[in-house]
């Protein structure tokens, strides 16, 4: 299906999420990590996401692209991202979290547009910076991100602790 095809067929919006969207974000979460093949890995519940999507302190805002078509509505995909800081530039960037469309609503322009979304977002609030990371084995998805200009950082590798890692380096706090 075109681009042309999805403006005649079903008109695609993208708003802010809303704490009613948060079973759906969920779903979209818990379909992700089964596509990244990690399905058992989602301990994310309901009440985490109203909290930190929605609740006083604001951890991460959310986008959702939906498809009309006639009198149906259909939420086809995602993006999550927050906010973090570079000292050296001594600015906040934009961090992409999550991005997914479900599959049977893929090649219609719906990532593009989720993706194009939060960069304006970046560039009209001042970040020069938008990151995101992308598994290796994902060949689709870094030749589309490549095709929009992204560049795939070399030098860096992504480090985590987590889980009982996490709690013995806490341990060794004073």
């Amino acid at each position: 299906m075109t681009d042309r095809q999805l403006r005649t067929d079903a008109a695609l919006s993208l708003r802010p999420a809303t704490p009613a969207d948060v079973p759906q974000i969920l779903t979209f979460i818990r379909d992700l990590a089964t596509y990244e093949r990690e399905p058992d890995a989602v301990l994310a519940t309901e009440a985490d996401l109203l909290r930190d999507g929605f609740g006083p302190t604001k951890r991460f805002h959310c986008i959702i692209a939906e498809l009309t078509s006639e009198d149906t509505t259909t939420a086809a995909g995602f993006a999550l991202y927050f906010y973090n800081y570079s000292t050296w530039r001594g600015h906040a960037g934009i961090y992409l979290e999550d991005l997914y469309v479900s599959p049977e609503h893929r090649g219609k322009g719906i990532g593009k547009a989720l993706l194009t979304r939060v960069a304006a977002i970046a560039v009209a609030e001042g970040c020069p910076r938008y990151e995101w990371a992308v598994l290796d084995w994902n060949t689709p998805s870094i030749d589309f991100y490549h095709q929009l200009g992204a560049v795939m950082k070399s030098d860096w590798k992504g480090m985590q602790v987590s889980g009982d890692a996490l709690a013995a380096l806490a341990a060794l706090s004073r």
